[in-house]
C-alpha cells in the first residue's frame, strides 16, 4: 500500500481528536467569557471565532475518517484544512491584537453605534447595546488580551494540524 491509500496512522487519529477538543475548548472559553463573564465581544472578536466554528466539525470528520480506516489521504486533507483554518484564525488574531496595541487602524465600523434617546420596548433596548470598540482590549491576562491569547492558541493548533497532515502514517 502506498502512503496515501494506507489508513491514517496513530498520529493523525490522536491529532484529530486533540484538535477537535482543543478547538471546541478555545471557542467555548470565548463563549463562556461572553455569556457567563459578561464580556461583550467586538466585531473582530466575533470574526476570530469563525475558524473554530468551522474547524471543530472538520476535525471531527478527520477523526471519523481515521477511525473508519478510510484512505489516509482523506484524514490528512482534513487535517490540512484544519491547519489552514487555524492559520486564518492566526491572521485574524494578529490583526486584532495589532489594532488593540494601535499598530494599525481597525475597521471603521467597529464599535460604532448610537443608542436611542428613549425607549421602553425590547427592540429599543437591543438597539441601545453598543458593542465595544475593537481597539480597546476587554482585559489582559499576563499582558495579553483575548486576541493575544488567540494568537498563541491558533499558532499551536495550526502547527499540530499541519505536522499531523504532513506526517506519513506508519506501516505496521
Amino acid at each position: 500500500m502506498t502512503t496515501l491509500t494506507a489508513p491514517a496512522g496513530k498520529t493523525q487519529t490522536l491529532a484529530s481528536a486533540f484538535l477537535a477538543a482543543a478547538m471546541a475548548a478555545t471557542v467555548g472559553t470565548a463563549l463562556g467569557f461572553q455569556h457567563i463573564g459578561g464580556y461583550l465581544p467586538c466585531k473582530l472578536c466575533l470574526e476570530q471565532r469563525l475558524p473554530y466554528y468551522i474547524g471543530v466539525p472538520v476535525m471531527l470528520l478527520a477523526l471519523v475518517a481515521a477511525l473508519m480506516k478510510l484512505p489516509g489521504v482523506v484524514t490528512r486533507i482534513l487535517l490540512l484544512a484544519g491547519g489552514l483554518l487555524m492559520i486564518w484564525g492566526l491572521g485574524l488574531a494578529v490583526y486584532h491584537a495589532g489594532v488593540e496595541w494601535a499598530f494599525w487602524p481597525g475597521p471603521a465600523d467597529c464599535g460604532v453605534g448610537f443608542a436611542p434617546a428613549e425607549g421602553n420596548n425590547l427592540l429599543d433596548q437591543l438597539n441601545a447595546v453598543v458593542p465595544p470598540s475593537c481597539d480597546v482590549a476587554a482585559g489582559r491576562f499576563l499582558g495579553l488580551s483575548f486576541a493575544g491569547w488567540n494568537v498563541i492558541a491558533s499558532a499551536i493548533l495550526a502547527t499540530i494540524a499541519l505536522k499531523a497532515a504532513f506526517t506519513a502514517p506508519r506501516q505496521n
